[in-house]
């Protein structure tokens, strides 16, 4: 049987203006299909060599596959369902398939907007993409499509959603196939090296509101240190990468394994051949402070640190469980520990101002990390913070959900102003720091790397592809009267959709009741114990020392803090 996995061409002007990015997502699922005996597999990345649809169609042709499978995020899920029409054109045989983590969520909205979509694999997908490939070669698609867990499809006027798939409990049993990609493709521009983006976790334990990565994974699972830099030595001797950032939320979390995979580096000799990057939380550089510099030690040169807001009214609505002045602290220790740091900063909120953009750059200012980004805000439609936002998103095209482009409109300026303040950050930022730090802090590899940002930086500022600000036509502050953000208004929340929210808010609003109603039963009860219980000798109870009042919470708290320390 013949597979093929395309990558959707999604440009944005984000995260890519560093360079090329590796797809981890079609080696992790061809691995798990090679194990499982299929081998007749193969990949377009139609981002990385900006194919276009006419080329691509051919290319489909010519492959004549079995099955054509595709990802998306939540900005490239029309680039995805286009790829899927192009397959059902130009291969009508194969089964068409999609996943990812906005069809996961969304897939009533997906099924409905692309009917030709086949099947949405719903969750992680190495397990559920496997059988549902033995499936497809057994001759049991679609006859068995009810029994495989995870799964979601159009079945006459109906969307069905099988049940849940379990998360992958032996995730040290992940193999991945590096080998599909070209690597020649993949360089990172700061340091004009080959690019990897391993993972050494799944999951997140914490449940940041404007997030869904903990949603998509369910729970934490950290894979064997060891199996984890047998990847990365892999991808050092057979591929020639120099870079990796890992993909993990936070691979901070769990210490003791994240000390475990530094040593093991280092026992290997590795950080002479490769470095390496992560995004991680505040708290855990307060935490490791001692460490900063083993870790250094292990080739980690770059930390994005997830700031995320100047105001902390923002990092409370967020619920990030750190405070603002926390963060000025973690990017010392970093730089002390000769670790470039990266600050970033969540914008765009519908109490945004002109002073608190302001605020964000005299923070990052003063703070002094090496970079700063400021992101739009982008409510993922299956986050928490959406569903309390959602009377106010007004733009339901997710081609602009792209962290670029302003997809809330604050209540003190339009959208063209807050893209103007956050270019003047960026302008002033990256000015001073080209002019007075870049050259002359540091010397050898410092200097190389921060160099090599500011190149990608310029690369991407010359050509109009940073902030897509040619495409909405933003040339400078004189600009702001023309900016034209494109967004398609005929894109909207379909009705099975937005029928699938309102019932899993009566679903939350319910539970919250029941919990509600339990604690309060539980209160009374307790209430009802307290004044019919009698001592067995029928004597009253009595507080400590004989007396009948006990102490309240705040009289408690005021006498332990008056409490001699023990000795």
């Amino acid at each position: 049987m013949r597979i093929l996995f395309i990558h959707p061409n999604y440009r944005s002007g984000g995260a890519e203006i560093a360079g090329n990015w590796p797809p981890a997502w079609v080696a992790y699922l061809t691995g798990s299909l090679r194990q499982a005996g299929f081998d007749d597999i193969h990949f377009i990345d139609a981002m990385t060599n900006n194919i276009p649809d006419e080329e691509l169609a051919k290319r489909i042709a010519a492959i004549d596959p079995d099955v054509v499978g595709t990802t998306s995020i939540t900005p490239s899920i029309y680039v995805a369902e286009k790829v899927l029409e192009l397959a059902r054109d130009h291969a009508p045989r194969a089964v068409r398939v999609l996943g990812g983590i906005h069809a996961t969520f969304m897939f009533k909205q997906v099924l409905t907007e692309a009917p030709w979509v086949d099947v949405i694999v719903r969750g992680e997908g190495e397990d559920i993409v496997t059988e549902l490939m033995l499936a497809i070669e057994d001759g049991r698609w679609p006859a068995d499509r009810h029994k495989i867990r995870g799964l979601a499809f159009r079945e006459g006027d109906e969307i069905v959603a099988t049940a849940a798939a379990p998360t992958i409990k032996n995730i040290d049993g992940l193999d991945p196939d590096w080998s599909i990609l070209e690597w020649e493709k993949y360089i990172y521009i700061p340091l004009n090296t080959k690019v990897a983006i391993p993972n050494m976790a799944r999951g997140c334990p914490f449940t940041c509101s404007f997030c869904s990565q903990w949603k998509f994974w369910r729970d934490y699972r950290v894979r064997d240190p060891k199996k984890v830099v047998d990847e990365i030595e892999n991808l050092v001797n057979n591929h020639g990468v120099g870079f990796f950032i890992l993909a993990d939320e936070e691979p901070t979390i769990n210490r003791k394994k994240f000390v475990e995979f530094c040593q093991e580096l280092i026992d290997r000799g590795l950080p002479d051949k490769i470095q390496w990057g992560i995004n991680t939380r505040v708290t855990d550089i307060y935490r490791d402070r001692d460490l900063l510099k083993f870790y250094r030690k292990a080739g980690l040169v770059h930390v994005s640190l997830g700031t995320e807001a100047a105001a902390q009214m923002k990092l409370d609505q967020f619920n990030k469980e750190t405070k603002v002045e926390e963060n000025k602290t973690a990017i010392r220790l970093l730089r002390e520990a000769d670790i470039f740091t990266e600050a970033q900063f969540i914008v765009g909120l519908d109490n945004e101002t002109p002073e608190t953009l302001e605020e964000t750059f005299q923070m990052a200012w003063d703070w002094q990390p090496d970079l700063a980004n400021w992101a739009m805000y982008t409510p993922w439609p299956f986050s928490p913070l959406f569903q309390d936002l959602k009377d106010k998103v007004e733009v339901y095209d997710f081609s602009k959900y792209n962290f670029v482009t302003p997809i809330m409109k604050p209540k003190a300026m339009d959208r063209a102003t807050l893209l103007d303040r956050v270019m003047h950050n960026y302008r002033r930022f990256y000015m001073r720091k080209a002019l007075f730090y870049y050259p002359w802090r540091g010397t050898g590899y410092r200097r190389r790397y921060l160099l090599g940002c500011l190149k990608a930086f310029l690369k991407a500022g010359v050509q109009r592809s940073f902030y897509d600000l040619g495409k909405n036509n933003y040339w400078g502050p004189q600009s702001k009267g023309s900016v034209d953000f494109h967004f398609d208004e005929t894109r909207t929340i379909a009705e099975a959709q937005m029928e699938d929210w309102e019932a899993a808010a009566d679903r939350a609003k319910r539970a919250a009741e029941r919990r509600a109603a339990i604690r309060a039963q539980t209160k009374a009860r307790a209430v009802e114990r307290s004044e019919t219980f009698k001592m067995p000798n029928g004597a009253e109870v009595m507080a400590c020392g004989g007396g009948t009042e006990q102490l309240t919470e705040e009289q408690m708290e005021t006498a332990g803090r008056h409490q001699p320390a023990a000795e």
